[in-house]
């Protein structure tokens, strides 16, 4: 009896199987994740300079004691909070609308409010720059003028800064959120709906004490990517001013703080605390609020 050859024994056995479908994962982990961050931390503590590298300590550390630094946190924090805010209710009641059975047109609805989010953020970062402009002219000076308010310079004032932020993510991610709560209703088995009726229930108890819960794991999905998505946010925030300057920093993020300190600054060792800060920051902000929404517990539970 002939031997099976060794690449056929190496395919077909079972217990080799699982290691074999799991290492593209693990190997793109480790090269483009794991390596990445560790060499991040490993640069918080140097000094990287052209042609030099010196160990610092914690000094890097010590520098982010920057008043523009906390600005920059502040302005993400702010528009992580506005954003969940917002970008969680209003999705999931047009969500709810838009699933019902009575609802006309859904697919036309469902197509239009999505489509933002295909828009190129470059593209739609001009436009919004362009609608709160500071010339009478401007779109949204025009709009306030007719109920007789003077023009506003939206991109300069501190005061004003965080309303084209927020316009442009309602914008660009309304639709989006849409499509996650859409799906998380679709997993509501009907006949829920149809005892909920048969008991009485009013639409805003179905809502309430039947598609709330049931929606608990898409929220708590929507909400972790939405905080990542406010503390990481730069890119609508470089197109609105046209740049990483804005006026007394009032537009600087977090992400644009490192950006200017790693990159236009060749600082990478202050660069990559910066980054390394924030994602101890999301970090400890998401496990929060998992833990405040039950999630550790509902896996230990099951």
């Amino acid at each position: 009896m002939n031997k099976m050859p060794f690449y056929k024994r190496f395919i077909y056995n079972q217990k080799l199987a699982p290691y074999v479908f799991t290492a593209p994962f693990v190997i793109t982990f480790l090269v483009f994740f794991l390596y990445p961050v560790i060499s991040s931390i490993i640069m918080t503590f140097q000094n990287i300079l052209p042609g030099r590298v010196e160990f610092i300590g914690l000094e890097n550390y010590r520098r982010l004691n920057d008043p523009i630094f906390f600005k920059a946190l502040g302005l993400n924090l702010r528009y992580t909070l506005w954003t969940l805010a917002i970008l969680i209710p209003v999705p999931m009641l047009l969500a709810v609308l838009l699933n019902n059975k009575h609802m006309r047109a859904k697919n036309f609805f469902r197509s239009t409010l999505f489509i933002p989010a295909l828009t190129s953020v470059v593209v739609a970062g001009t436009i919004f720059r362009l609608m709160y402009g500071e010339l009478p002219g401007a779109l949204m000076n025009q709009i306030i003028g007719l109920v007789g308010l003077k023009p506003i310079k939206w991109l300069r004032l501190a005061d004003y800064a965080m309303i084209p932020l927020l316009s442009l993510a309602v914008w660009r991610w309304t639709g989006v959120n849409i499509l996650y709560f859409l799906a998380g209703l679709q997993n509501i088995p009907p006949e829920m709906y149809e005892a909920a009726n048969i008991d009485g229930a009013n639409p805003w108890q179905v809502f309430r004490h039947l598609i709330l819960p049931m929606l608990k794991p898409t929220t708590i999905y929507v909400i972790t990517i939405s905080i990542y998505g406010g503390m990481a946010m730069f890119t609508e925030s470089y197109m609105l001013w046209g740049g990483n300057r804005s006026p007394n920093n009032i537009g600087t993020t977090i992400v644009g703080y490192l950006y200017r300190k790693g990159f236009e600054e060749n600082n990478m060792g202050y660069g990559n605390t910066i980054g390394v800060v924030l994602l101890l920051i999301v970090l400890v902000v998401n496990l929060l609020q998992l833990l405040a929404n039950g999630f550790f517990r509902k896996e230990k539970d099951a």
